[in-house]
């Protein structure tokens, strides 16, 4: 099976976090350089742009995009444009007209676009859809909470506009939702609590329903002391099953179904991997769609301001 090769645009918290272990221990693809204006990484060649990334390397055939997200819609039309695979770390753009643009291109060009919502590769999550599929949903709550200093330390851009504010790690619980619920569902009511020195949100409260009138509600913070909780529970006439720590732990009923580490990011390049060889793209834009929803349509409460 053939090595792809791949480039990393940025080079920031989440590309050492996460991204550069799990290319590590890849057999799918082989790291050769990065491309971002302030940041490199020690142990291969750093370009100041995309362009002059895929210059010096001609031979890259995918890159994985890891910029801010109102970064991420220029990037990606410059790789597909140029034939290469694109991988967009989640959200997948700033808005939902640039993803739909990103797709139209990737299909004239013949390349893959991923969108690549981490937390569905979670261990927990294939189980838990399995299991809801069959099952009558009477009630979901999602609690989905962290501190901002912990987890996006001196990150400012967060709190633009297209930073997303709660929303980032928001988003994760509801790509989650959006794959385990057997249902479509909708926005009924939000609230978000905004500082007034920022542009995006630090709290909100979203209520939603299904078709069958099935009540969903989630709740999204960032000034939860550490450790931070992030957990689904379904309640259904079967019992009520848990998503504990983002996806890593299942119960059913306070008993434990499967509890494993976390290996978001591996999955999730295996993934890209095969939509790559299979030449077919994925991008699933109903995560992002809820969160465009509540910022059209929530109540806004000014709250102190945010002093990192």
């Amino acid at each position: 099976m053939t090595v792809i090769t791949l480039g990393l645009v940025g080079a920031g918290k989440i590309v050492r976090d996460q991204h550069l272990p799990a290319l590590a221990e890849s057999r799918d693809f082989r790291l050769l350089a990065t491309a971002d204006p302030r940041a490199r990484l020690a142990s291969m060649p750093g370009y100041a742009s995309l362009t002059e990334m895929l210059e010096a390397h001609p031979e890259l055939e995918a890159v994985a995009i890891c910029t801010p997200t109102h970064l991420r819609y220029s990037q990606a039309r410059i790789a597909l444009e140029r034939g290469r695979s694109v991988l967009l770390e989640k959200p997948p753009g700033a808005t939902l007209s640039e993803v739909e643009e990103l797709v139209e291109l990737a299909e004239r060009h013949g390349g893959t676009l991923f969108a690549a919502w981490h937390s569905r590769f979670a261990p927990a999550v294939a189980e838990a859809r399995d299991w809801l599929r069959e099952r009558r949903i009477q009630r979901v709550e999602i609690d989905w909470r962290e501190d901002v200093r912990v987890w996006h330390p001196g990150q400012a851009w967060i709190w633009e506009p297209a930073g997303m504010g709660v929303f980032d790690p928001g988003i994760n619980a509801l790509s989650i939702a959006t794959a385990i619920l057997p249902r479509a569902f909708f926005l009924r009511d939000a609230r978000l609590w905004i500082p007034s020195n920022c542009q995006a949100p630090i709290a909100a409260a979203l209520t939603f329903s299904d078709a069958e009138g099935t009540p969903i509600v989630a709740d999204f913070d960032f000034r939860q002391p550490s450790p931070p909780i992030w957990s689904i529970h379904v309640e259904t006439e079967a019992g009520r099953l848990s998503l504990l720590r983002g996806g890593c732990r299942l119960e059913l009923d306070g008993r434990c179904l499967l509890d494993a580490e976390e290996r978001e990011y591996p999955n999730l390049y295996a993934r890209f991997a095969e939509l790559i060889r299979q030449r077919r793209s994925d991008v699933d834009l109903a995560p992002l769609r809820h969160v465009a929803d509540a910022c059209l349509s929530a109540w806004r409460e000014p709250t102190e301001p945010f002093i990192e």
